[in-house]
């Protein structure tokens, strides 16, 4: 039996984009539901793999945990591919928790690319670090 997510996993697009020390597969989520659920509900990802949230413009950005069941970094990236910020081993909260109590990683980007907790220090992605994007669609 298939669950929500791994359905929804499999209607994403995937793009490779190079980090220094590995190369990522990233579904894409681009539009605005795509991006809401995002990487809800996953029990598991394996490594080098993850998403990467493409927004209409780059501008101010809050990311949370909700139902997010795997611990993961958070990438800020620019317009121009630079990585602004590198939130690292962001944790699952409770789902109990009140939505107005669960934290949020917040930052000016275009791009947010979410991987597995201490991958992005793996694979040599820090603040000043410039990754191709061009194989990226744009937000619909």
């Amino acid at each position: 039996m298939f669950s929500l997510a791994s359905l929804l996993a499999a209607a994403l697009q995937l793009v490779v984009v190079h980090a220094p020390h590995a190369d990522l597969s990233l579904e894409v989520a681009r539009t605005q539901s795509q991006r809401e659920y995002g990487l809800m509900n996953r029990t598991h990802l394996s490594p080098h793999t993850g998403m990467i949230f493409v927004f209409d413009g780059d501008g101010q950005i809050a990311f949370w945990m909700k139902d997010t069941l795997v611990p993961l970094d958070m990438v800020f990236i620019g317009a121009d591919g630079k990585v602004r910020r590198v939130f690292a081993n962001v944790a699952v909260v409770s789902r109990t928790l009140p939505d107005q109590d669960i934290p949020r990683e917040a930052g000016a980007a275009k791009y947010v690319i979410e991987l597995p907790a201490g991958e992005a220090a793996k694979d040599g992605i820090v603040p000043g670090t410039t990754l191709d994007l061009h194989g990226v669609p744009p937000a619909t």
